[in-house]
């Protein structure tokens, strides 16, 4: 009898029926990497107002009711700070965020967790490790999204378009938060505007997919509104529209996607320690 009995719960348990529920159990709207840059160029003030920004979008009422949006009502998101090619840091794992209090505890993990920069900028090393996050975790997304957000172009690891095109062949979406603050009135913690073309460097370089797109952030003050557009943007599926930044540019040949490398080869042949002049 008892064999009769595991005969039936097995059947059961891998019927179609109760696979499907499994398969439903672990679907999501959105697959999101939040790739945060914390290279040397960043400081702790820039930092801790990048984990602010992102603490304060999860708990706004604009990113709650695009996660309610979704077909499924439900993102997985992981957060993840990096800077050279093999240093990469999961601040907060893979979570599920499907109601308030998911999403209040997601930004007290986020504020809770230290704080600490490293060395060179690898947008090369952000795009591979969010591909590997993407695809060693439990969930399956009707999208799939690895934001990067950084205040330089690539210096090391490899070619930023190699690693970009990878993600895209696998259906990945690649969004841009290019940072180019800098010190003065209303950016009191900027350190002076090191790219001020970055913004059409993401878009030339790192961002691709459907509905990618970028929003640059030009001051400190407004870092925390970018975020929550972007974080809408990215958890509602919506389409850019006229609410992000437009090229200024019509075909990838005018910008340069190896100026990140091509500028730090140049500041170490004078005798520089470290990178370009956005990462020491």
């Amino acid at each position: 009898m008892k064999c009769i009995a595991l005969a039936i719960f097995l059947s059961v348990l891998l019927s179609p029926v109760a696979m499907s529920q499994v398969d439903m159990d672990r679907q999501v709207d959105v697959e999101l990497v939040l790739a945060v840059d914390v290279s040397g160029s960043m400081s702790y003030e820039e930092m801790q107002i990048q984990r602010r920004g992102y603490a304060e979008a999860f708990q706004s009422d604009e990113v709650f009711s695009a996660i309610e949006s979704g077909l499924l009502g439900k993102v997985a998101v992981t957060y993840v700070e990096w800077a050279r090619y093999d240093l990469k840091k999961v601040i907060v794992p893979w979570s599920l965020i499907e109601s308030r209090s998911d999403a209040d505890y997601f930004a007290e993990r986020l504020l809770a967790a230290e704080t600490a920069n490293m060395r060179r900028t690898s947008i090369t090393g952000a795009i591979d490790y969010g591909m590997n996050q993407i695809a060693t975790n439990h969930w399956q997304g009707l999208r799939r999204v690895i934001d990067i957000s950084g205040d330089g172009p690539n210096n090391q690891g490899g070619l930023v378009t190699s690693s970009r095109d990878k993600a895209l062949k696998a259906g990945i979406v690649i969004n841009g938060l290019p940072i180019m603050a800098e010190s003065g009135p209303g950016s009191p913690v900027g350190r002076g505007g090191k790219w001020p073309d970055l913004d059409l460097y993401y878009q030339a370089c790192v961002i691709g997919g459907p509905g990618s797109f970028v929003i640059p952030v030009n001051r400190w003050d407004e870092f925390a509104e970018g975020v929550r557009r972007k974080l809408v943007l990215e958890l509602a599926g919506l389409s850019w529209g006229s609410l992000v930044h437009k090229a200024r540019f019509t075909s990838i040949e005018d910008v340069d996607c190896e100026i990140g490398e091509i500028t730090s080869g140049a500041w170490q042949s004078e005798g520089y320690n470290g990178g370009g002049p956005n990462d020491n």
